[in-house]
């Protein structure tokens, strides 16, 4: 296993380039299993989880060229559709979070799917309902196999028709798209997520032939088509990687550039640093973080306590809680974290605490940072790495704390962070990668 070692108090300062985005990447790429044609896709983050998704792609007959680093082309022409129910796929599949996102192309092209619980981060529970009732709103029928804990999921002819789902989920609606674009007739799907990965999706969707309209809206509408073809796409910036970097640039920044942010699909995430204080200049599609001082905590308008809470797109991403949690450790004032949807992400905060932060854990939903406003720094300590976003927020920390910082299990951070320890030493950190 490795682990970190991090020496904190290194001032960041320079420019940084975010990577493909993570969640847009797992989604297109299993898009590609929708045609026969080959689909290329530029800008795809080579971090754990996707390359594990490209690898199971791999393994089920999709050929994959990488023409250069994060450019590659898929073609799913002569898949092997009896691998899909072997043993081997199933333990593969309850191992990758994005295997999940293969449901909704096989099960639009093939008719059929047989898909494990999916595994990834263990933040509370990730339930699957919405996919698969949104499947059956299309005509499928799915059995759950008790014995080896997997999906079978079967449809001789998908048809379109109206649904309203239960929550927009992100995945769930990802999948209920690559289902419809081929069903017969008309899909609505209203209560979609309309985050801008799912906009993206659309986009290349589109591109290789579907008819998809109400892009960016939660109503969906899907006319299906015979069958789809070669199509190119270019992923956006990762817009956690962006927020996580400003959270760095408050924390230990002497002055950092990231560019090419695309700032139009960054949502609210810079409205929310901000709302903690921290100063962002915009130039072009680049965001400037200055050195920060002392950055203090806005208040609502009638006075009460700051509450910075997740919600769905265009809302705050969830995933970008624990970086805003840990920027609040050195803000001025005081701040309610609210983290909603997942009912252990903020178990990581006794490990923040243990290094000298003011927080009060009121319950798995919720915490309140007391800032120390850098008149106290947090104190090294000796981390294991829970979950892909916890990480990096820890690893933000380390680099601020006073002393000589130990992060264990940091393939959680690589399966959403590209080569992070060289990428942050280039603007100045001191983070050294060693295998235990």
């Amino acid at each position: 296993m490795e682990s970190f070692i991090i020496e904190g108090g290194h001032r960041l300062k320079g420019e940084i380039t975010p990577q493909g985005a993570k969640n847009e990447a797992l989604e297109v790429i299993c898009a590609t299993l929708l045609t026969a044609d080959p689909v290329r896709i530029k800008n795809i983050p080579e971090i754990l989880d996707v390359n594990n998704l490209i690898k199971l792609l791999q393994e089920i007959g999709v050929k994959v060229t990488r023409h250069a680093q994060g450019d590659f082309t898929f073609q799913a022409d002569q898949l092997n559709l009896s691998y899909l129910d072997s043993v081997a796929f199933v333990q593969k599949c309850a191992s990758l979070r994005g295997s999940v996102l293969m449901i909704g192309p096989l099960l639009g092209r093939f008719g059929k799917a047989t898909v494990a619980k999916p595994g990834g981060d263990k933040i509370g529970r990730r339930r699957l309902d919405t996919h698969f009732l949104g499947f059956k709103h299309l005509g499928a029928k799915f059995v759950h196999d008790h014995e080896r804990d997997v999906f079978q999921i079967q449809a001789k002819h998908l048809k379109g028709t109206y649904m309203l789902l239960d929550e927009a989920s992100v995945t769930g609606t990802a999948n209920i798209i690559m289902a419809a674009v081929m069903a017969k007739g008309t899909t609505t799907v209203y209560n979609a997520a309309c985050e801008p990965y799912i906009q993206q999706l659309c986009h290349l969707l589109n591109g290789m032939g579907a008819r998809i309209s109400g892009i960016a809206s939660n109503r969906i509408t899907i006319v299906g088509v015979d069958q789809l073809h070669a199509a190119e796409h270019t992923i956006l910036p990762d817009m956690i990687e962006v927020g996580s970097f400003i959270g760095m640039a408050a924390m230990v920044g002497d002055g950092v550039r990231i560019k090419n942010v695309s700032c139009r699909n960054l949502g609210i995430i810079p409205d929310t640093f901000e709302r903690l204080g921290i100063k962002i200049q915009v130039e072009g599609d680049d965001l400037v973080v200055p050195r920060q001082p002392h950055y203090v905590v806005d208040s609502f308008i009638d006075g009460t306590i700051m509450t910075l809470a997740d919600a769905p797109w265009p809302g705050l991403t969830p995933d970008l809680i624990s970086v805003l949690l840990v920027v609040a450790t050195q803000a001025r004032g005081s701040v309610l974290i609210h983290q909603k949807m997942f009912e252990s992400r903020l178990f990581f905060v006794d490990k923040l605490i243990d290094m000298g932060a003011q927080i009060i854990l009121c319950d798995p939903h919720r915490a309140v940072v007391i800032g120390h406003d850098h008149k106290k720094r947090l104190r090294a300590g000796r981390m294991t790495s829970p979950d892909i976003r916890a990480g990096i927020a820890l690893l933000i920390a380390a680099m601020s704390a006073e002393g000589t910082s130990w992060i264990a299990n940091i393939a959680q951070i690589d399966r959403g962070y590209e080569n992070i320890e060289d990428r942050l030493n280039r603007l100045g950190a001191c983070i050294r990668r060693v295998d235990e």
